[in-house]
């Protein structure tokens, strides 16, 4: 089903929908600041295998980040981020970034694998952040993206709800997405290493 919600305001009482969906351990899709993206909730073992299926990858060996509203919940999922790091991501979050940091002894039971990092993610948008606010706790994201081509991301909620809507529990059409992925930026050993251009120009 598609839900309409406004990507400036939006409608709590749609927001809390969504997050009784996500409760029930259902998959959703909805826009960040850049790309759509697939999501369910981070205490919801089964929805994150459902969504490593949806990828066709397997779960230890999935690439998932996680979603949150701001960086107050950040240490339950993270080991110690030193002064640093905390500046880097305060300066530039929210914001198109996926930063990698060391994960917490959490991350390798929620993703049955050895990780020992962890890609966060706190998007300037306020239905992704809304989403994780009214959950209380991270949302498991991943983008979606054409088959035939990797690189081009759809940007079409009507497009998307054509080619996921058998797949998913619900879709968001908060209007266009961006076709251009995070900046994806190492900081689990103390270093900034920027893995992939995108978006976000990173503040340092």
């Amino acid at each position: 089903m598609l839900y309409e919600i406004h990507p400036e305001n939006p409608d709590r009482r749609k927001i809390s929908t969504i997050v009784d969906i996500l409760e029930k351990g259902g998959i959703i899709i909805y826009p960040t600041d850049t790309v759509y993206s697939l999501a369910c909730s981070l205490k919801n073992k089964r929805a994150i295998e459902r969504l490593a299926k949806l990828k066709n990858i397997k779960l230890k060996k999935a690439n998932f980040s996680i979603v949150f509203h701001d960086l107050s919940h950040l240490s339950d999922y993270t080991k110690h981020i030193d002064r640093p790091t905390y500046k880097i991501l305060n300066k530039n979050l929210p914001g198109p970034f996926t930063f990698i940091l060391q994960a917490s002894s959490q991350i390798p039971k929620l993703f049955d694998s050895n990780k020992k990092t962890i890609g966060i993610r706190i998007p300037d948008n306020n239905i992704a952040r809304s989403l994780a606010e009214e959950l209380g706790h991270p949302l498991v994201t991943t983008s979606i993206h054409d088959e035939d081509e990797i690189l081009e991301y759809s940007t079409d909620p009507y497009q998307i709800q054509g080619d996921w809507e058998d797949k998913v529990d619900a879709i968001i059409d908060g209007g266009y997405g961006h076709n251009v992925p995070s900046t994806v930026v190492d900081l689990s050993n103390g270093e900034v290493d920027i893995i992939r251009e995108g978006i976000g120009e990173l503040d340092y």
